[in-house]
C-alpha cells in the first residue's frame, strides 16, 4: 500500500475500530457479542492447534526422558558404588573374623606347648631358594626371627625358617619333599622322621619296625637340640595308613598333616622354645569312638 493520505486515514479508522471492539469484549464479559466469533474461531483452530501440541509434545517428552535418564544412570552409579564398598566392608569384616580366630588358635596352641611365638602373615607362596614349597613372611630379623626356628600355627606344624631378611623370611614348608623332621607317635612314644611328599601325605619312617600303629593314631615333633630347627611336641598330623614292610628294621607309614597349606595366612616363629617337652598335651582331645549301633 502506498503512503497516501487516503492509506493513512484507512489505518487510523483500522485502529479506532480494533479499540472499539476490544472495549466492548471487555465490558460484555461472558455476555460479550463477540463470544460468538471467538467459539466460531476455536472451532476452525482448535484442531490446528492440538495437531501442533501434538507433534511438540513428543520432543518434549523425550528431552525430558533424557534429562531424567542422565539422572537416574547416577543414581544407579551411585548405588552401585555403594554397593561395591558395602562389599569391600564386609569381606573386610570376615576377613579381620577369620584371622581373630587364627590369631586365638595361634596362641592357644603356643601357650599349650610353652611356646613364645612372633606372629607373621603370610605375604608370597611359590618357588625361592630353590625350593618349591615355600612361603614367605613379614617378619625378619628386626623381629627377632633367625635361620632354623620352627613356624607353626593353631592346627600344628608348617616349617622351618631356611633365609632370613630385615623384615621378610622364607619359611620350608613340612610337605616340600626336601623337608626332615624328627617325630614321636601319641602314647607308644615311638620315634620316627617325617620327609614331605609334596601334595601327597607325609611319609614317616619309625625307627621300630614292629611298632603297633594304626591308622588314625597321631604324631607330634620330636625336638631338636636347644629347640632348632625344631622344638618338640607340635601336632604334625595323623596316620593314614600302615605300609607293609615285612623283614624290615623300620616301618613305613603315611601321615596326614594336620596343617591345611592350601590356606595358610597366619603363622607364628617359635622364638623361644619350652623349658620342658609337652609331649602330647599340644594336641587336641583325641575324638572319642561312637558306640556300635549292631546288636
Amino acid at each position: 500500500m502506498r503512503d497516501t493520505r487516503e492509506s493513512r486515514l484507512l489505518l487510523i479508522l483500522l485502529v479506532a475500530v480494533a479499540f472499539a471492539l476490544i472495549t466492548v469484549d471487555i465490558k460484555g464479559g461472558e455476555s460479550s457479542p463477540l463470544n460468538g466469533a471467538r467459539k466460531a474461531a476455536a472451532g476452525v483452530l482448535g484442531p490446528v492447534e492440538r495437531g501442533a501440541a501434538g507433534a511438540v509434545d513428543p520432543i518434549a517428552r523425550t528431552i525430558r526422558a533424557i534429562r531424567d535418564s542422565g539422572t537416574q544412570q547416577q543414581r544407579l552409579d551411585q548405588i552401585g558404588a555403594e554397593n561395591t564398598e558395602l562389599r569391600q566392608r564386609l569381606a573386610s569384616s570376615d576377613m579381620a573374623t577369620g584371622r581373630t580366630k587364627q590369631l586365638d588358635s595361634l596362641l592357644r596352641t603356643a601357650g599349650t606347648g610353652g611356646y613364645t611365638v612372633k606372629a607373621a602373615q603370610v605375604i608370597a607362596i611359590g618357588a625361592a631358594q630353590g625350593f618349591s614349597w615355600t612361603i614367605t613372611i613379614d617378619a625378619g630379623s628386626d623381629d627377632g626371627i633367625q635361620r632354623d626356628m620352627t613356624v607353626i600355627n593353631g592346627e600344628g606344624l608348617v616349617g622351618r625358617v631356611t633365609t632370613v631378611a630385615r623384615t621378610t623370611a622364607t619359611v620350608l614348608l613340612a610337605t616340600d619333599p626336601g623337608f626332615t623332621a624328627g617325630t614321636r607317635m601319641e602314647g607308644s612314644g615311638e620315634i620316627g622322621f617325617a620327609a614331605g611328599q609334596g601334595g601327597s601325605p607325609m611319609k614317616v619312617q619309625l625307627l621300630n619296625g614292629k611298632a603297633q600303629v594304626k591308622a588314625g593314631d597321631r604324631l607330634v615333633t620330636f625336638g631338636s637340640q636347644s629347640g632348632r630347627p625344631f622344638v618338640p611336641g607340635v601336632p604334625v598330623g595323623k596316620v593314614l595308613q600302615v605300609q607293609a614292610t615285612p623283614g624290615e628294621l623300620t616301618k613305613t607309614i603315611l601321615v596326614e598333616p594336620f596343617v591345611s597349606f592350601t590356606r595358610l595366612d597366619l603363622v607364628g616363629v617359635v622364638v623361644v622354645p619350652p623349658r620342658t617337652d609337652p609331649r602330647d598335651a599340644v594336641l587336641p582331645p583325641a575324638p572319642t569312638a561312637s558306640p556300635s549301633g549292631g546288636n
